[in-house]
């Protein structure tokens, strides 16, 4: 499967806020949009500021596409998908993507980023119920225990990312132990615990068209 393989700070340089996709940097002074808030380039200072209807659709398209790790192919089937279930298509694409398992580890704090995250369970490392899987676009079903094995736990990674966890916290959706490493997936996320800063609604009306 296709990846993203260039630097990741400049994604979140381009959108013009951060993405929170290099973990614990993202929470340091060594975050280069702290230093640098402008786009990347020879260009990035010099940008026009007046942006289309259109361009502010894709922006947000972009923007979310990038937090969860997506390309292009893979955000437009699962925009289909909520497009085709009953309900608000916005708030309901919002669901598919938290319920990726990749998202669920890290929002169970066990990956500092997505892309972490994602590694974990390419490796076989995560249980869902008591079946282990290595595929981080699962849709988790409301209900499901997930946990890691004992070697992942052992990891000083893990490790340290639970200790951020248990800091700043988990998701509200998630029944949470931190101490033996697993979580029950309690409910689907009403609207207001997620990120306020997505405007799903622009990615409706770009898709719409």
């Amino acid at each position: 499967m296709a990846r993203y393989l260039e630097a990741k700070c400049r994604l979140c340089r381009r959108e013009g806020e951060k993405l929170y996709l290099k973990g614990g940097k993202c929470y340091s002074d060594k975050c280069p949009i702290e230093r640098r808030p402008y786009a990347p380039g020879m260009h990035g200072k010099s940008r026009r500021q007046k942006v289309s209807d259109y361009g502010t659709q894709l922006r947000e398209k972009q923007k979310v596409k990038r937090t969860y790790g997506l390309l292009e192919k893979q955000f437009l089937s699962y925009y289909k998908e909520a497009d085709r279930r009953q309900g608000v298509t916005g708030l309901n694409l919002l669901h598919l993507l938290e319920s990726r398992l990749d998202n669920i580890v890290f929002r169970m704090g066990l990956a500092s980023s997505r892309t972490e995250a994602r590694q974990l369970v390419r490796h076989n490392h995560v249980k869902v119920n008591d079946r282990w899987l290595n595929i981080p676009s699962y849709q988790v079903p409301v209900g499901a225990r997930i946990s890691i094995n004992e070697k992942a736990a052992e990891h000083l990674r893990v490790n340290a990312s639970l200790e951020a966890a248990s800091q700043r916290g988990t998701a509200e959706w998630l029944d949470v132990d931190l101490t033996t490493r697993q979580a029950t997936f309690r409910e689907l996320p009403a609207r207001d615990q997620l990120d306020p800063g997505i405007r799903e609604q622009l990615i409706v009306e770009l898709y719409s068209k």
